[in-house]
């Protein structure tokens, strides 16, 4: 890979802003957007629009995500020995984002799909589901960069 250590910064923050945009706006939904809409009774247009917006961040964000993790995968990966537990973490980190994926576009079907499946139990916990999921690849993450300092240190 050629050594590009700008690049590398940039697709690094990309990927944490776009993460902590993702989970932190999953937060915010969950807390105070639907909560609000749902004890004032809002236009349908209005509940609508708000997620739509949502739905288009987290395309956005899910872009981001994979380009930028794509990237930081084998620039990682590359530059030095990180042994069984980097692996490990790592294909823990992959499996749940890609599970958080799947999660969004469940929840961004259509109008129709949604109200065919809004009696399920995955229709009712997904917002949380996701939302937990993205905490644990925040987790994940941040012991990835651990076990990764500590095997460049020097021993």
């Amino acid at each position: 890979m050629l050594d590009l250590p700008w690049l590398t910064v940039l697709m690094r923050a990309l990927h944490i802003l776009s993460g902590a945009v993702w989970v932190g706006g999953s937060l915010m939904y969950l807390v105070v957007v639907l909560p609000a809409l749902r004890s004032n009774s809002p236009a349908p247009a209005i509940a609508g629009q708000i997620a739509a917006q949502f739905k288009r961040m987290v395309n956005i964000c899910i872009g981001v995500l994979l380009l930028s993790g794509g990237y930081l995968i084998f620039d990682r990966l590359q530059q030095t020995r990180l042994g069984l537990p980097y692996t490990v973490v790592l294909v823990l980190k992959i499996i749940s984002a890609l599970g958080m994926f799947i999660l969004a576009v469940y929840m961004g079907q259509s109008n129709i799909r949604r109200l065919a499946r809004r009696g399920t139990r995955l229709s009712r916990v997904a917002p949380q589901l996701m939302l937990a999921l993205g905490i644990i690849i925040f987790m994940l993450g941040a012991l990835l960069n651990g076990l990764y300092e500590a095997a460049i240190a020097p021993h």
